[in-house]
């Protein structure tokens, strides 16, 4: 053979075979090729939008966070503003019932002592008309000398 002519037919026999590939093997190749090119990149963009998710939900839950911080620290000052105007109310409700459980205590020992100063005056006055009787040697009659008894007794309470 020939080398030219091996030439031609190795120069033929590479055209078919470029021509066989680019038709047939070639564009599925690109297709497959395209596909997966294209999903790489859904996933790439996929992935920056769950990084800016990710980001935004971090900052949300700080966000809320704070919030949540914050309002806990005003019903936590509410509670004890409450609890200090509980305790200060019943200060003033304990101040005022002492009071008047000292008002009460004090007209009762009034009237226990005005009580016990009738009654020793009533004892005194009939001490002495028993004793003015026996200095007299005759019983006096405490009816008949009431108003001189009740003089006397205002004496005594007096003196």
């Amino acid at each position: 053979m020939n080398l030219n002519a091996t030439l031609f037919v190795q120069l033929a026999v590479f055209f078919v075979l470029s021509w066989v590939t680019m038709k047939f093997i070639w564009p599925p190749l690109i297709t497959a090729i395209d596909e997966r090119r294209k999903k790489i990149a859904d996933g790439l963009a996929s992935a920056e939008k769950a990084d800016k998710s990710l980001a935004e939900a971090k900052a949300n839950a700080t966000q809320v966070l704070k919030e949540a911080h914050a309002q806990a620290g005003k019903i936590v000052e509410q509670a004890n503003r409450r609890s200090n105007e509980l305790v200060e109310e019943a200060r003033g409700t304990a101040l005022a019932e002492g009071q008047r459980l000292i008002a009460d205590a004090r007209e009762q020992v009034v009237l226990d002592s005005n009580r016990a100063r009738a009654q020793l005056s009533k004892e005194v006055a009939a001490i002495a008309v028993s004793g003015a009787s026996k200095l007299l040697g005759r019983e006096i009659d405490a009816r008949a000398h009431a108003d001189l008894l009740d003089k006397l007794a205002l004496e005594i309470e007096r003196g």
